[in-house]
């Protein structure tokens, strides 16, 4: 039997320990800053936040190229000759990099693609996913695995809420007049996936300490959730004292494996500092 490798884009937010102790192949997404283009993983999300503090502006961001996963599965091949390859990828509704994953795969076989409709911990969650019934049923079929993680898609439930309007401000998402009324009244928009969709869906107000538990709260209430697995999400600058008080409240909600990412470059760049989120899979 041909073994299953699994793959995702580096927009999964993926903990690179995890990446390595599971064998999961992971193609960048890039990041266009001051006329430079930049894998996501190579570019520390520090130089994001001073770009934006030097020029008011944020990075641009662009999918995987068809070249580039021609040249990766290629890589995986190489790697692990005469596997299948089960690549979950990034929303189609808000990249072209699943397009371009579909047109780079028709020049191979065994390689099943997923559109995961989800992005940073949502899209990890179902990764995880697929990596816990690869080891848990390693000899499981690659088409029978892949239905089970088709399965999932939609039961996969993610949340955040950027630190600061000014990152949303800068990408053109909220106008002038919505983010001086933000900022003088401390709204944080609370962005979800819906149908693969980035979509504001509650507005909370308030300092970040409480917007994150009044977030983490309504998510527990309105998914009935796997608990056996919650990845909470932060973009680099969120107090650990909030950190702390999420990582409380999931454990005295039940939750089990409580696990922590890191929005990277990719991310961060529509985040801004200081974003919190949360992703699980619904049971």
């Amino acid at each position: 039997m041909r073994r299953i490798i699994l793959s995702t884009e580096s927009g999964a937010d993926l903990p690179e320990e995890l990446v390595e102790k599971h064998a999961v192949q992971v193609v960048p997404m890039h990041i266009i800053m001051d006329g430079k283009d930049y894998l996501d993983g190579s570019l520390p999300v520090e130089d994001i936040y001073a770009y934006h503090e030097r020029t008011n502006q944020i990075p641009s961001t662009t999918a995987t190229n068809v070249h580039e996963y021609i040249h990766f599965f290629n890589r995986i091949r190489e790697d692990y000759p005469n596997c299948e390859i089960i690549h979950i990828g990034y929303t189609s509704k808000a990249s072209s990099s699943f397009h371009n994953a579909m047109i780079a795969a028709e020049g191979f076989d065994n390689i099943i693609l997923i559109d995961a409709l989800n992005v940073t911990g949502g899209l990890a969650a179902i990764v995880m996913y697929a990596v816990q019934e690869l080891e848990r049923e390693p000899m499981i079929e690659s088409e029978h695995l892949a239905n089970k993680i088709k399965a999932i898609v939609p039961k996969s439930r993610l949340a955040f809420v950027p630190g600061s309007l000014a990152f949303l401000k800068a990408g053109g998402r909220v106008s002038n007049i919505a983010y001086l009324g933000g900022a003088l009244l401390k709204i944080k928009p609370c962005i979800e996936l819906i149908e693969g969709k980035l979509v504001s869906t509650k507005k909370y107000r308030g300092k970040m300490s409480v917007v994150t538990e009044k977030i983490l709260q309504t998510y527990f209430n309105q998914y009935n959730l796997d608990k056996q697995q919650l990845y909470l999400l932060f973009s680099k600058g969120l107090d650990e004292k909030i950190m702390d008080r999420m990582t409380e409240i999931a454990k005295e909600s039940g939750f089990i494996n409580i696990k922590w990412i890191q929005a990277g470059a990719m991310i961060t760049t529509h985040a801004g500092p200081g974003g919190f989120g949360v992703a699980g899979i619904e049971k």
